[in-house]
């Protein structure tokens, strides 16, 4: 045979199959998903999802969320200096013991009012639900510790 047939057909067969690869996956690749998959949504948008929420129920929802966020920062900016003051007592030549003990306190106190801060928007988010929505609502209660948990360290490190 001679090379020019060769390489023809060659060709030809690679063009055959690269027609076939991209059919294959334009007709059996990712299909487009009106939701991104529950893991990867944002805790706002799988609440309204699980919970089936009607336009005026995330409008309150809405509301919630402002105000559990403004509490949030304000109890975190007060932990935040707290934590400053209390780590600038170390540059002291004998540190207060009171006043590591007082801002530990208020520490304390904040972080305190931050856990007592989420329950209630979940409180409010359930006075939100309406009955046939209590059961969405149980299941979700079930979530929310691993929901809101700080992520986990890497595995195999040694620290």
């Amino acid at each position: 045979m001679e090379k020019s047939k060769l390489s023809t057909i060659a060709i030809i067969g690679l063009l055959l199959i690269n027609i076939a690869t991209l059919g294959f996956l334009f007709l059996n690749g990712p299909k487009e998903r009106n939701h991104p998959p529950m893991d990867r949504m944002r805790p706002k948008d799988m609440i309204i999802e699980k919970l089936h929420f009607d336009d005026n129920q995330q409008k309150e929802f809405q509301k919630l969320i402002d105000w559990h966020k403004k509490e949030i920062r304000k109890n975190d900016e007060t932990i935040k200096a707290s934590k400053i003051a209390l780590y600038e007592l170390l540059s002291q030549q004998v540190v207060d013991v009171k006043a590591k003990d007082s801002l530990i306190l208020v520490i304390n106190t904040h972080q305190k009012e931050i856990e007592n801060v989420h329950f209630k928007h979940f409180e409010d988010i359930k006075k939100l639900c309406k009955p046939e929505q209590l059961d969405d609502f149980n299941n979700l209660s079930k979530e929310l510790a691993r929901m809101f948990a700080p992520p986990k360290p890497p595995r195999g490190r040694n620290d």
